[in-house]
């Protein structure tokens, strides 16, 4: 179960959401308000925690060139793109 997400914690997210590259900002912010509040909070923290990484790891990641060597950032890449690769209409 969840608790409550503050308002302030899911804009902090959302601000670090934006990053220096537009595909970032298209895949990120979207699952920040779409999905952060119902995340437990195991995966806030693996997302807070990805919030940390370069902006050149997020893109490999994303793009799917790559995969995160730590399994907990891997975790939350996968929900992230699991997100982002279902259509708009299914979410």
């Amino acid at each position: 179960m969840t608790g409550r997400v503050s308002d302030e914690e899911i804009n902090r997210m959302r601000w670090a959401s934006r990053r220096g590259m537009l595909e970032l900002d298209l895949v990120l912010e979207p699952f920040v308000m779409a999905r952060y509040a119902g995340l437990d909070e195991l995966d806030r923290r693996r997302f807070q925690q990805l919030m940390r990484c370069e902006d050149q790891d997020l893109f490999a990641w994303f793009m799917q060139r790559e995969r995160p060597d730590d399994e907990e950032l891997g975790a939350i890449v996968r929900k992230v793109l699991d997100f982002t690769l279902t259509a708009p209409d299914s979410r």
